[in-house]
């Protein structure tokens, strides 16, 4: 077995696909994960794919024109999976995709496309989330962060979401789990960048800052509650634990 590593960003992901693909070793003699590969089989060759933005565009570009942009859009939200077999998932699928071509999404008998329409939903259905639960702090008026640590690498479905909302304001939307951030200027598109261990650290201490509006918001909270009618059990099915790291109210 031959196993293609690489980085998690789509152009890695894009490109080790493309790569797999024409080394012609036969679908069912490889394997694609993504780095880093924690326990390495004894017997298989793994080979290291860099990036290659060319190569990635050619293959985004084929899913468009030869299956469908139904299938595109699945890909790019299996992309941002954070599940193991991801990867490996959105090669199956195109196997099968350049095969049968746009009625591939609905061939959901096959099990690559099963858990691909799984692994879309799951990172979909986050996403919705961090849209509903991201919060804000201003600093000086000037620029709105905002703390996120999503299990799915959603941070540009999120900053996109914020940027149809928020156009004419500069924000920052930082993931910590994977140390990233995206920045909007005013009126301009979005960028993600990855940070450094003394941005990170610095842009950390940003969620300590209380404004206004803070306050506000965290009294509102406080006061429309009815303690006879608290439920914890149920606020946790609606609300885990685990996602209030970062949410105002909870803080």
């Amino acid at each position: 077995m031959t196993i293609f590593t690489c980085k998690s960003d789509l152009t890695s992901m894009m490109t080790c696909i493309y790569d797999a693909w024409a080394s012609r070793k036969g679908h069912g003699n490889i394997k694609l994960l993504r780095e880093p590969v924690f326990q390495q089989e004894l017997f298989d060759e793994y080979i290291h794919v860099e990036g290659d933005e060319e190569k990635a565009e050619k293959v985004l570009r084929s899913v468009r024109a030869k299956i469908s942009p139904t299938a595109y859009i699945d890909v790019l939200y299996a992309a941002h999976s954070c599940e193991e077999d991801a990867l490996d998932t959105i090669y199956r699928f195109l196997v099968l995709g350049f095969a049968y071509g746009a009625k591939v999404s609905s061939m959901l008998s096959y099990p690559p496309v099963m858990r691909l329409m799984e692994l879309k939903r799951n990172v979909g259905n986050e996403a919705h989330f961090m849209h509903e639960f991201t919060r804000f702090t201003s600093i000086d008026g000037k620029v709105y962060v905002s703390h996120i640590e999503p299990k799915n690498d959603v941070l540009a479905l999120t900053a996109e979401h914020f940027q149809d909302r928020m156009p004419s304001e500069y924000f920052l939307i930082i993931d910590d789990r994977r140390r990233s951030v995206a920045v909007h200027p005013r009126n301009e598109e979005f960028y993600i960048r990855y940070l450094t261990a003394e941005e990170a650290q610095s842009l950390s201490e940003t969620e300590q800052i209380t404004d206004e509006y803070t306050v506000l918001w965290r009294t509102f909270f406080d006061t429309i509650g009815i303690k006879e009618r608290a439920n914890p059990v149920c606020q946790r099915n609606l609300f885990p634990i685990w996602r209030r790291k970062h949410v105002t109210e909870f803080m």
